[in-house]
C-alpha cells in the first residue's frame, strides 16, 4: 500500500539517538532536562522531560526542515495521499489559518459556511480577506446546523465569480458532511481552491467505513487534528497541500505565525501516531466504529434520548454522516445538552466533548474501551430516569442565519464602544459571542445584533455554556462598532 516504510518514526528515532548520547545542555528550554524542576519532572516524568529540547541539527529545525522532520513529512504526506504535509505544533487553529493566508489575499472573497470555527474568521479578521456565507441547511427537530447544499454552493459561485476559494468543513462538530466532491469539481472548473477543515476528520484517512476524505477528494488543502481522535497530543496537527499549491509558499504563510520553538513533544507524539494509523487505522477504526454504532442502539433505547446517525442522510445538506460520531439530542427528556454535559461530569465522573442547548457530543477514537462505553450509556439512562422532564419553553435551535454588514477585519479594528448585551439589539458587533466549545460563533464582527441573537445568548447563559470571545468575561456588555 505504501512505498515509504511507515513502519519509521523519524522524530521519535532522532530523540531517542540524542538522548543516549547524553549531551551537556547550555541551550534552551532551561529546565535543563528536567534538572531545574524537580516537582515538574516529578509530575511529567523524566522520560517526557529529557526530550524536550530545542532544534539542533541532529533533530532539524521545524522552521526549516532538511533531515528528520522532513523525512516525517514526507512519511506523513504518503499516509495521508497529499503532496505534502506540514506538522503544526500551535493546533488547529493555525492549521486553518494558514490555510486562509496562503490561498487569500485582503480583498479576496472566499465561499464559506457560516458555522465555521472561529479559528477561520479570526484568520478573515488578520488577513483582511472577505467571507461569502453560504447559510447551512438546519434539522428544525434537532435544531443543529447541517452542511451546504451543492446548489447553495454553485449559486455564490455564480453570484461571486471572483471568489479565490470554498471552504469546507468535512465533518461538522454534529459529524455532518457536505458533497465534497461535486463541491470540488465545482470550485477547480472556476479556478478556485478548495479548503478542507478536517478538524474531526482524521480517521476519514485510514478506513474506507467514513465519508471521502478531502484529499481523496481532490481539495487543495486540510487541516486535519491529529490530537482529536488520531492519538498523538494537545495541540498537535497537520496541514495537508496537494498538487496545485506550493510546498514553499505555504511554509512560509505557516511561519507568519507558527513558534520557532516547535515542542519535539509534540511532533514525536504526530510522528508516532501517524505511524499507529498507517499500520493500524484500518482495524482501530473498524473498532471505533462498532463501538459507536453499539452506543448509539443502546441510547436509542432509553425513553427521552436521540442517538442520531446514518439515517439522517438526505444527499443534499445531510451528504454523508460520520458514524465514529455520537452525537445525542437531549430535549425531549426536558433538558438542554449543557444540562446532561454538567451532570455526567459532576455526577458520574464522565467527561464528554460538549454540551450545547440541544445535543451532546461524545469523541470516540483510538484510545477509547467497551468499558467506557458501558459507563456512558448506564449513565445517560439514570439521567433519563431521574430527571425527565416536560420541554416546554425549551429554545429549539443552534444556528441562527446572521446578518452581514461588514466584513470581519473592518469591524473588530473599527472605532467601538462597550454597551449592555441588553441594550444592543440592531447595533453592528465588533468582537466574537461563542460558547466553547464547539467554537462556533454566535456572533462575528460585522454581523448585526438581532433579538433572535440575544434571546438565544441569554438562553445559553442560564443554562450554564461556558461563553467566551467578548472583552467582557461575564458577556455583560458587548463591543459595538461606531466608526470606521
Amino acid at each position: 500500500m505504501y512505498e515509504l516504510p511507515q513502519s519509521k518514526a523519524p522524530i521519535y528515532e532522532a530523540l531517542k539517538k540524542f538522548k543516549s548520547m547524553r549531551v551537556v545542555p547550555f541551550d534552551v528550554p532551561g529546565h535543563k532536562r528536567g534538572k531545574g524542576n524537580k516537582e515538574l519532572t516529578d509530575f511529567l516524568g523524566e522520560a517526557c522531560m529529557s526530550v524536550d529540547v530545542n532544534s539542533m541539527k541532529p533533530l532539524d529545525n521545524l522552521c526549516h526542515p532538511v533531515s528528520v522532520i522532513r523525512e516525517a513529512e514526507e512519511l506523513a504526506a504518503e499516509a495521508f495521499s497529499a503532496k505534502h504535509a506540514f506538522f503544526m505544533v500551535n493546533g488547529t487553529t493555525s492549521a486553518v489559518q494558514a490555510m486562509i493566508f496562503t490561498a487569500l489575499k485582503e480583498g479576496d472573497k472566499i465561499i464559506m459556511p457560516r458555522n465555521v470555527h472561529r479559528s477561520a474568521i479570526n484568520a478573515l479578521v488578520v488577513n483582511g480577506a472577505v467571507p461569502v456565507y453560504v447559510n447551512p441547511g438546519v434539522n428544525k427537530r434537532l435544531g443543529i446546523p447541517l452542511g451546504m447544499r451543492v446548489s447553495d454552493v454553485e449559486a455564490a459561485m455564480d453570484a461571486h465569480p471572483d471568489a479565490k476559494a470554498v471552504f469546507v468543513n468535512n465533518p461538522t462538530y454534529y459529524g455532518i458532511c457536505s458533497d465534497l466532491r461535486r463541491i470540488v469539481a465545482l470550485a477547480h472548473s472556476r479556478g478556485m481552491l478548495v479548503l478542507a477543515d478536517e478538524a474531526h476528520g482524521t480517521h476519514f484517512y485510514f478506513s474506507d467505513l467514513f465519508p471521502v476524505s478531502a484529499m481523496e477528494a481532490g481539495a487543495d488543502m486540510a487541516a486535519v487534528s491529529m490530537h482529536k481522535n488520531g492519538g498523538s497530543l494537545t495541540q498537535s496537527s497537520f496541514l495537508l497541500i496537494g498538487s496545485e499549491v506550493s510546498e514553499g509558499y505555504t511554509r512560509q504563510c505557516i511561519n507568519l505565525t507558527q513558534t520557532t520553538s516547535g515542542s519535539y513533544l509534540l511532533m514525536s507524539s504526530l510522528d508516532l501516531s501517524r505511524k499507529n494509523l498507517a499500520l493500524n487505522g484500518d482495524k482501530i477504526y473498524a473498532k471505533v466504529l462498532q463501538m459507536a454504532e453499539y452506543a448509539r442502539e443502546e441510547i436509542n433505547k432509553i425513553d427521552g434520548f436521540y442517538a442520531y446517525g446514518q439515517e439522517l442522510v438526505n444527499g443534499g445538506d445531510i451528504f454523508d454522516f460520520d458514524r465514529a460520531k455520537l452525537s445525542v439530542y437531549t430535549r425531549d427528556i426536558g433538558l438542554a445538552g449543557i444540562e446532561v454535559y454538567d451532570m455526567l461530569r459532576d455526577d458520574y465522573d464522565i467527561q464528554i466533548e460538549f454540551g450545547d442547548i440541544g445535543n451532546i457530543l461524545a469523541i470516540l477514537s483510538v484510545g477509547d474501551t467497551n468499558l467506557m462505553i458501558e459507563r456512558l450509556i448506564s449513565a445517560l439512562s439514570e439521567i433519563a430516569r431521574m430527571h425527565k422532564q416536560p420541554s416546554a419553553g425549551m429554545f429549539d435551535h443552534e444556528y441562527i442565519t446572521p446578518r452581514v454588514d461588514m466584513t470581519p477585519k473592518e469591524a473588530f479594528f473599527a472605532k467601538k464602544r462597550a454597551v449592555r448585551l441588553a441594550d444592543s439589539e440592531g447595533l453592528l458587533c465588533s468582537e466574537f459571542v461563542m460558547c466553547y466549545p464547539p467554537g462556533i460563533p454566535i456572533l462575528a464582527p460585522g454581523e448585526r445584533i438581532t433579538k433572535e441573537i440575544l434571546d438565544y445568548i441569554r438562553y445559553a447563559k442560564e443554562k450554564g455554556c461556558f461563553m467566551t470571545g467578548t472583552e467582557d468575561v461575564n458577556i455583560d456588555y458587548i463591543n459595538v462598532v461606531t466608526g470606521r
